[in-house]
């Protein structure tokens, strides 16, 4: 099977041997100029950060890194790239009774990222490997209940936040081939790994059963400025040693709308303030807390005049 292979070290811009320091700088840089929010050209934007996601989602993972290095020489061929044999899944594949289903408008990632670094690279009974996943029923009594359908459904902050409506197409290979459009609820609050049901969208039943259901792994879209970590955001928030030294006020984004934050004189890096309530929500009604994690960065004295500026600073500390 033909699939144009991504190049995800020229997506980021770097050398196939850059450190993770240096997949992060990329990564924060290029997602802040295409973030969706902020980019003019908004369909644009929200695809090359798609993009964006799904290489630091890769590369930045030391295990999946080393899978897509292994690809060998391969990864140079161009665009229509053929796996080696035995490698990875498929994204559609033909189900119990022959049927096939095609998914749209769900994970967000492309079908190179679906067949080799997918979390659904398991079998169901009479499944495949791959982003869909059949789920298998145990025999019962009575007419024998359709299977499940799984995929993965890429979901961003701002829409765990604030809640989302997602509209997503099942292609059912068998009939007239029609696309049936689904709209999906996408909870405030919901969580990395959690399922998203749908009822009664899985595979129909053969001898007039009940259709199985689509579950929908949620899978959170990496972000330029946050961490996360259950319901709680990290934020590195950078400061010069003046500012670490003398105390300041720093501004802070959040998913609603940048904060004020005051810095005690002495700051040191590692530091974690702590902003209550602009985390995530979480299903239970309560939200969690968004941590500005200091980090004090010395410039480099690049001139005469600001070389003997830190000298004076030396000499003033009596070193």
């Amino acid at each position: 099977m033909a699939m144009e292979f991504k190049d995800y070290y020229k997506t980021l811009g770097v050398p196939r041997d850059a450190s993770e320091e240096d997949l992060k700088k990329a990564f924060r840089k290029l997602a802040r100029q295409f973030h969706p929010d902020t980019a003019t050209d908004k369909k644009r934007a929200e695809e090359k950060f798609k993009e964006l996601n799904e290489a630091y989602e890769v590369l930045s993972d030391k295990d999946k890194r080393k899978r897509y290095d292994e690809l060998g020489p391969d990864w140079e061929h161009g665009a229509q790239f053929r796996p080696p044999p035995g490698r990875g899944g498929a994204r559609r594949a033909a189900g119990p009774g022959g049927a096939e289903y095609e998914f749209g408008g769900t994970t967000g990632f492309s079908d190179f990222f679906e067949h080799f670094f997918s979390s659904q690279g398991r079998r169901g009974a009479g499944g495949f490997p791959g982003g869909v996943t059949w789920g298998g029923m145990p025999e019962q009594a009575g007419p024998e209940r359709g299977a499940d359908l799984e995929s993965d459904l890429l979901v961003t902050l701002e829409e765990a936040n604030n809640g989302a409506e997602r509209l997503l197409t099942l292609r059912r290979a068998q009939g007239n081939r029609a696309t049936e459009t689904l709209k999906v609820k996408i909870p405030a609050g919901v969580s990395d790994g959690q399922r998203i049901r749908v009822a009664g969208k899985g595979e129909p039943a053969s001898d007039g059963g009940e259709a199985g259901d689509l579950f929908l792994n949620v899978r959170l879209q990496k972000h330029p400025d946050f961490r996360v970590e259950g319901a709680d955001l990290y934020y590195d928030l950078e400061l010069t040693p003046w500012e670490a030294a003398l105390g300041a006020k720093m501004t802070v984004p959040t998913l609603a709308k940048a904060v004020t934050v005051k810095i005690a004189a002495g700051a040191g890096t590692g530091q974690q303030l702590r902003l209550k309530g602009l985390g995530l929500p979480t299903r239970g009604g309560a939200r969690g807390d968004l941590y500005a994690v200091l980090a004090v960065r010395v410039p480099p004295a690049e001139t005469a005049a600001q070389k003997k500026l830190w000298e004076q600073l030396r000499a003033g500390y009596g070193e």
